[in-house]
């Protein structure tokens, strides 16, 4: 059955970054600041991109990133108020674009209320059961961290109180107008939990999409066991950079074939570049190559997301360390005209790649074939079986023109890393270049 999902194209954007909060929640009862307002000037850049909706990092009230969360009903002061989210929902809407949150359930900040509770009570208090206790050889309790971060202190998911909240939470802002959400660590949390959780929250809200944060483990078993309806395909991620830059197709050829048998499953969300990764311009060793990987991004099945500022040609490196995340999660200018001219090629390549992809909505559950390989230069056929469409993408990353030794009958060149160049031969492709050609001529 056909979903709004299946056109579902996502801008990702990291809401406290963008709009330049500072990196610590004020002490105290400090002014709201309606900084979440700064994202209404920048709705209709998502949709001349060719987005559909607006994926939003944490907006909830928080201790520092947003990740340690300490009211999941609040939206952060750094970020504004309830009237500020409306606004932004409707002004969302009325373009059509619809908004996912992040929801932070794996862990709290030190601050949020429970804890607050439990480490003033006591263990054997009932605020305590939020969360999983720790013994210490000192005779003293406890409580469990996310992965080694003191200050993010790990739910208790087989407690009650904590379903009841994450339930509770999930519908009340789906019903202030939110579309779905993402479930930050999700891999880090039972899948029962979310089984749970979601068979609850879809009694109201059965249009809700829910995709979970996978970085490693059977994604296509948790996803079934969680009820979920899609997880970020960190397999496939790494496969695009890594073959670029290594000069070893044979890694995204083999990442493929994965993909493939996971999209029988499930439609994954797809991404080049996210919050918590060095930005794809970085990545890439050889800029000319950054066009192969969106080529492959917006051609292959799943739910694309693309990251504010992967757009622009925007570089900066993750780094292991406090502020590490700095770099990859800057603050926008007020508006889109003031963004740096430098950033408008990489923008128009999104633009003409996410085009391409919304005039080929069924690429979202279509299987992608090899159906040439070698180091550096790969051939890509992407169709369903219900279809006679095709798309076929040609990589070539060597340092001479390649032709390559594929079937093109019926397909024209939609797009190219030369797009003014000749296409006298659509099967060679110059050096360290790329080609789309697709099924009939071109929309």
């Amino acid at each position: 059955m056909t979903s709004w999902t299946d056109h579902a194209i996502w801008w990702q954007v990291y809401p406290l970054g963008f709009t330049g909060a500072p990196r610590e929640a004020p002490p105290g009862d400090a002014p709201v600041q309606h900084r979440l307002r700064r994202l209404e000037g920048w709705l209709d850049y998502a949709v001349e991109l060719g987005c559909s909706g607006i994926q939003l990092g944490p907006i909830f009230a928080a201790e520092t990133h947003g990740y340690d969360t300490v009211d999941h009903f609040r939206i952060d002061p750094r970020l504004g108020d309830d009237a500020d989210f409306d606004r932004l929902v409707a002004a969302a809407g009325r373009r059509g674009l619809r908004i996912v949150l992040d929801g932070v359930f794996n862990h709290v900040g030190r601050s949020f209320p429970a804890y607050v509770r439990a480490s003033a009570e006591g263990p054997s208090s009932p605020a305590a059961r939020w969360f999983r206790p720790r013994p210490q050889k000192d005779g003293t309790v406890a409580y469990d961290v996310f992965e080694g971060h003191d200050h993010l202190i790990a739910l208790n998911h087989d407690e009650p109180a904590v379903l009841g909240h994450v339930v509770e939470v999930m519908n009340h802002w789906l019903g202030r107008g939110a579309a779905g959400w993402r479930l930050d660590a999700a891999y880090a949390v039972p899948s029962g939990f979310w089984r749970r959780v979601l068979s609850e929250v879809r009694r109201t809200h059965p249009e809700a999409w829910f995709v979970g944060e996978m970085i490693h483990g059977d994604y296509a078993a948790y996803a079934a066991d969680g009820g979920l309806d899609s997880i970020t395909q960190y397999e496939l991620w790494k496969a695009i950079w890594s073959s670029l830059n290594d000069g070893n197709f044979f890694e995204l050829a083999w990442t493929l074939d994965r993909h493939n048998k996971l999209l029988g499953s499930l439609v994954p969300m797809t991404f080049v570049g996210n919050h918590d990764v060095t930005r794809i311009a970085t990545r890439v060793t050889d800029r000319r190559h950054l066009g192969h990987a969106l080529a492959v991004l917006f051609t292959v099945g799943g739910t694309p997301s693309v990251y504010y500022g992967d757009e622009q040609a925007f570089e900066g490196v993750k780094e292991d360390r406090a502020g590490g995340d700095d770099a990859i999660r800057p603050e926008f200018p007020e508006l889109p005209g003031d963004l740096p001219s430098s950033g408008l090629p990489t923008y128009r390549l999104h633009q003409r790649l996410i085009g391409l992809r919304r005039r080929n909505p069924w690429l979202v559950r279509a299987a992608t074939a090899v159906e040439h390989l070698s180091n550096r230069a790969i051939a890509l056929r992407s169709r369903t079986d219900d279809s006679s469409a095709q798309v076929v993408v040609l990589l070539n990353i060597g340092d001479r023109p390649y032709r390559f030794p594929v079937d093109l009958g019926g397909l024209t060149v939609a797009e190219t890393s030369e797009p003014s160049g000749d296409h006298g031969d659509p099967a060679t492709v110059p050096a360290h270049g790329w080609s789309v050609l697709v099924t009939g001529r071109p929309g």
